[in-house]
């Protein structure tokens, strides 16, 4: 019962912090994060969206039959996987949303 509880607790997490990085997105910006924004996502943010990213792709493996049957496996798929995903993998470092910068002095 105390892993089914830790388990709801981690999708829940993960649904929120996913979906909140979606509300962080701006178009067009491009950033210049400070020396203490790109250390401090390097030792702390960083790990903890790879830990997201993995909780987030067991949850989607465990609700894929659920998924499928209701035919939202794209939406949960990125939802659960791709966004913190992109989170963990595509921002540049420090900065707030996620995509590569395509102004590179």
């Amino acid at each position: 019962m105390n892993l089914k509880k830790l388990s709801v607790k981690a999708v829940a997490f993960t649904t929120c912090l996913a979906l909140s990085s979606v509300a962080l997105a701006k178009d067009g910006d491009i950033e210049s994060p400070s020396a203490s924004a790109m250390a401090l996502d390097l030792v702390l943010v960083r790990p903890v969206m790879l830990g997201i990213t993995v909780l987030g792709t067991a949850a989607f493996v465990v609700s894929l039959p659920f998924s499928a049957a209701g035919g939202n496996v794209k939406e949960s798929a990125k939802t659960l996987v791709v966004g913190p995903g992109e989170a963990t993998f595509v921002r540049c470092l420090g900065c707030t949303s996620s995509g590569y910068q395509h102004d590179i002095e």
